[in-house]
C-alpha cells in the first residue's frame, strides 16, 4: 500500500512537473528585433488610415504573462527603431522582457509643414503622415492633425494604443502602463499628460509618465528667472545672481509675443488639446504623475535644441527648463510632480533610459 502511495506520489509528481514545463514552453518570447515581425499597424476606430508601430508582443493576441506596458516615443527625428532598441536595451537591463509589453511607434513625416521643412520617410500605403516642423503648433508632439485627415490627431492615436493595451481580453492582468518620451517625445508626452481623456477611464491600469529632457507648456504668463534652477543648469560659463522670485511676468513679452501660445503656453491651442477648457487641463496636468527625467550634461543648444524665443522664456538649457517647470507645477498648481537627473547623461535617449534611476520609473511593480 506505501509503495503504491509513493509511486502514486511520483505519477503526480510528473504530471505536474511536465504540465508546468508545458506552461514555460508556451510562453510567447518577446519580439526583439527591429523588422516587420516585431510591427504592427495601428488603426483608431472609423479612420482607414493607420500607424506604424514596434512592439515586443501583438497586440491582439491574448497574453496572460504582461503584467505592465512601456511606451517610448521618439524625438524629432523620428527613429522609432533606434528608440525600440533603447527600449529594449531598458528592458533587458530591469529584468521585464517576459512580462511587459514594449511599443514604440513612429510619427512619420514626408511633406512637412507649411514653412518647407524638409521630411523625407518612407510612408507606405495608408500610414498617417504628420506634421514634422516642431515649431508649428500642427506638429505632431503637440497633439496635431494628421495631414489630411483635421479630425485625427498624434493623441488619438495615442489613446487607441492605451485602449488596446488596457483591453483584458488581450492582457487580462496588466496592470500598469508607462508613456515616456524623450526630447520632441518628452514634448510630446508632457502635453499628452495634460490633455488626454482616458487617464481616469482605464479601469484597474494605473497610467504615469516619464518627460525625457524636454519641458512643458505653462499655464500662465509667468515664466522662470535664474531663481528657478541652479546655475550649474545655465549655459556654460555664464552665472547670474538669482532674483528674489524663481517666476515672474516674462520681461520680453513685447518683443516675443508668441511667448504664451501653444505649445509652449495655452493660447491658441490647435488640435486635440483646444476640445478642453484651460481649466481642465490646468486640474489634468496637476492631479496626474509624471517624472522629469533630466541629463545632468544637457546644457549645450545640441541635437535640435529648440532656441526660438518660446523656448528661450522657459530657460536657456533643456535641464534648466526642465527643473523650472518642474518647480513651476508643484509651487503654482500644487502638482506633486518629480524631477530625476541622471548622472553623466546629456542629450541620449539610450543613456537617459537605461540608467540605474530610471529603470524603476520605466518598469514599475504592479
Amino acid at each position: 500500500m506505501r509503495c503504491g502511495l509513493r509511486a502514486g506520489a511520483i505519477v503526480l509528481f510528473i504530471l505536474l512537473c511536465g504540465f508546468c514545463g508545458a506552461t514555460v514552453w508556451a510562453s510567447p518570447a518577446p519580439c526583439i528585433t527591429v523588422t516587420p515581425a516585431c510591427a504592427e499597424w495601428i488603426s483608431v476606430a472609423g479612420q482607414s488610415s493607420r500607424l506604424f508601430v514596434y512592439r515586443t508582443y501583438p497586440l491582439n493576441t491574448r497574453n496572460e504573462s504582461i503584467t505592465r506596458a512601456f511606451i517610448l516615443i521618439h524625438g524629432g527625428s523620428r527613429d522609432a527603431d533606434n528608440y525600440f532598441r533603447a527600449a529594449l536595451a531598458a528592458g533587458f537591463l530591469a529584468d521585464a522582457l517576459s512580462d511587459t509589453v514594449i511599443l514604440s511607434p513612429r510619427f512619420a513625416s514626408n511633406k512637412g509643414s507649411s514653412n518647407g521643412t524638409d521630411c523625407n520617410d518612407a510612408i507606405a500605403g495608408d500610414e498617417i503622415s504628420w506634421v514634422c516642423d516642431l515649431k508649428d503648433p500642427d506638429s505632431w508632439r503637440s497633439g496635431g492633425p494628421a495631414i489630411g485627415h483635421k479630425d485625427l490627431t498624434s493623441f488619438d492615436v495615442m489613446d487607441e494604443i492605451l485602449r488596446e493595451l488596457a483591453n483584458k481580453s488581450v492582457f487580462p492582468n496588466l496592470k500598469a502602463i508607462v508613456v515616456a518620451g524623450h526630447s520632441a517625445g518628452g514634448q510630446f508626452t508632457t502635453r499628452y499628460q495634460m490633455s488626454n481623456q482616458l487617464h481616469e477611464k482605464l479601469v484597474g491600469v494605473a497610467i504615469s509618465y516619464i518627460v525625457g529632457n524636454a519641458s512643458g507648456a505653462y499655464l500662465d504668463q509667468l515664466r522662470p528667472t535664474t531663481g528657478a534652477y541652479p546655475a550649474a543648469a545655465g549655459a556654460p560659463g555664464y552665472t547670474q545672481p538669482a532674483p528674489s522670485l524663481a517666476f515672474a511676468p516674462f520681461a520680453d513679452a513685447r518683443n516675443c509675443t508668441t511667448f504664451d501660445n501653444w505649445p509652449y503656453g495655452l493660447k491658441n491651442r490647435t488640435g486635440y488639446a483646444a476640445r478642453f477648457s484651460d481649466d481642465q487641463l490646468k486640474k489634468q496636468l496637476a492631479s496626474r504623475p509624471a517624472t522629469y527625467l533630466l541629463g545632468e550634461y544637457d546644457i549645450l543648444p545640441l541635437a535640435g535644441f529648440d532656441a526660438s524665443c518660446p523656448a528661450m522664456a522657459q530657460g536657456p538649457t533643456r535641464l534648466a527648463r526642465g527643473l523650472a517647470y518642474q518647480k513651476y507645477v508643484n509651487e503654482r498648481y500644487n502638482a506633486h510632480h518629480k524631477v530625476v537627473v541622471v548622472p553623466l547623461c546629456g542629450h541620449n535617449a539610450r543613456c537617459m533610459f537605461t540608467a540605474d534611476v530610471t529603470l524603476p520609473l520605466a518598469f514599475p511593480k504592479p
